[in-house]
């Protein structure tokens, strides 16, 4: 036995290179990311490649990274959406700071588990930390908490099953439970509710006004319908910026009708939740103080990488008894009293250490450069609007609130939705910029979301050249 455990160590090994090996590792993936990010201002956002990636099967046998390498570049980078390129602006795309690369490459490498706080108290310390400015952000009470998720999914999945347990509602009573949203709202809170064993929930979809905001004149009083009626109105969802069209709903006013018939309220701001750094934003956001949970995407308009959502919840009580358990393998674990382990307010038990990727990169550069990008979206979603609007045929999103917008063209003659259908695959078909598309209430919208720190003013203009050049191919 002793001697096949030293023939299995001598392969085993092969999975800690040399020094030497690490170096040479290290320096070819960071000439292969200098290489891909130098060329990111003049390279298409969108790769159509008519060859399917290999299936690249694995083997017994080692690739030289090389070839690795090579195979990344053209089948994968090179290939769908260009997300870190400044000339992405379908649906809402994600950032990728080069420093969240950094804190990704450094939490890898210590490995350190954050999801309690016994075994890597520095890592819980500082993702708390980074709970507590968001909640403050929010205008969250300072023993408000929450968690650092994968995203705006997970993160209203945890809203939802929290609310369940703060209602204190038994399975037979599920069919009665009513949930207040418009048709507006991201799609992952119906696909909560269905996650939480709440499929039978009654969802009332609330009319939207021309300014695609929910339009509560009526809320009120359908709420005293459905109580009048035996239900139980369960849950209020607004949004701060929805998918489609970038819109705020009357958040005070919604958490104010919520209070009064004691409602669980949730903001899902999880594109718009940080334009809150945005003086302008804030005055137009008033009263998400509050909401009982909010949906945050750091990934979004913090411009972190994919996977680094977050939510903020006020009840705690209620948050540990939807999510907390224990087993006999972890009598050990000291709690903390002054810190929350993230393993008992989530899903999840394994956690990487995500909190790392947004510490570096607010520490490093400090938060007036993000207001100041925040706020240069917003500048320029007006500046493609005002530009586009002065061009004849063209129709576009009635009002901004943020930085996404829509529009139109409107031809003389013809189907104007069928028009706008090719005129999308045309801009998707020249690469240069990616955009996507909407239909809301019959109504074909081609989509602007301008969320990437590197879309500036030249990728605008470039955008506007292109939508002007397809137009007239199309007419011709």
């Amino acid at each position: 036995m002793t001697d096949k455990i030293k023939e299995l160590e001598e392969i085993a090994r092969q999975l800690e290179p040399n020094e030497q090996t690490q170096k040479e590792l290290t320096q070819k993936v960071i000439n292969h990311t200098d290489h891909f990010l130098s060329q990111l201002e003049d390279e298409h956002a969108f790769f159509q490649n008519p060859e399917p990636a290999s299936t690249d099967q694995l083997s017994e046998e080692p690739t030289q990274i090389d070839e690795l390498l090579r195979f990344l570049r053209s089948r994968v980078e090179y290939d769908g959406i260009n997300a870190a390129s400044g000339g992405h602006m379908g649906y809402v795309p994600g950032g990728g700071l080069y420093p969240s690369a950094l804190g990704d490459f450094l939490a890898a490498i210590s490995n350190k588990y954050a999801g309690i706080y016994f075994p890597a108290p520095g890592a819980a310390r500082m993702e708390n930390m980074l709970i507590r400015w968001m909640n403050e952000l929010m205008g969250f009470p300072s023993d408000a908490t929450g968690n650092l998720t994968s995203g705006g999914s997970i993160s209203n999945l945890i809203a939802v099953v929290t609310a369940r347990e703060a209602a204190d509602v038994k399975a037979k009573d599920f069919d009665k439970l009513v949930v207040y949203l418009s048709d507006q709202a991201h799609h992952s809170l119906q696909k909560a509710l269905r996650i939480a064993g709440l499929g039978e929930a009654q969802l009332r979809y609330l009319p939207i006004d021309d300014e695609f905001r929910i339009d509560i004149s009526t809320l009120d009083e359908t709420i005293q319908k459905d109580k009048d009626s035996g239900l139980i109105p369960f849950f209020i969802n607004a949004s701060l910026g929805t998918t489609n069209t970038g819109t705020i709903d009357p958040i005070e006013e919604m958490g104010i009708i919520a209070t009064k018939h004691h409602i669980w309220f949730h903001v899902d701001a999880a594109y718009g939740g940080f334009f809150r750094l945005v003086p302008e934003v804030q005055a137009k956001t008033k009263g998400i103080e509050n909401a009982d949970s909010v949906t945050l995407d750091p990934h979004k308009s913090l411009f972190l990488p994919f996977g680094t959502g977050a939510v903020l919840i006020k009840d705690l009580k209620s948050l540990y008894k939807a999510h907390r358990y224990t087993a006999d393998y972890l009598q050990d674990l000291v709690d903390s009293d002054s810190e929350v382990n993230a393993a008992d307010v989530s899903p999840e038990l394994t956690k990487h250490f995500r909190g790392l990727r947004m510490w570096l990169s607010l520490k490093l550069f400090g938060l007036k450069p993000f207001r100041a990008a925040l706020e240069e979206k917003m500048l320029l979603a007006r500046y493609f609007n005002n530009q586009l609007q002065n061009v004849e045929g063209f129709e576009v999103a009635p009002y901004l609130d943020l930085s996404i917008t829509m529009f139109r063209y409107v031809p003389a003659e013809g189907d104007a939705n069928a028009f706008n259908e090719r005129l999308i695959k045309a801009i998707q078909d020249d690469g240069r910029i990616f955009l996507s598309s909407t239909t809301i209430h019959d109504k074909f919208w081609i989509r602007v979301a301008i969320v990437v720190f590197r879309t500036h003013k030249s990728k605008i203009d470039l955008l506007l050249n292109i939508i002007r050049e397809k137009v007239k191919q199309l007419q011709a």
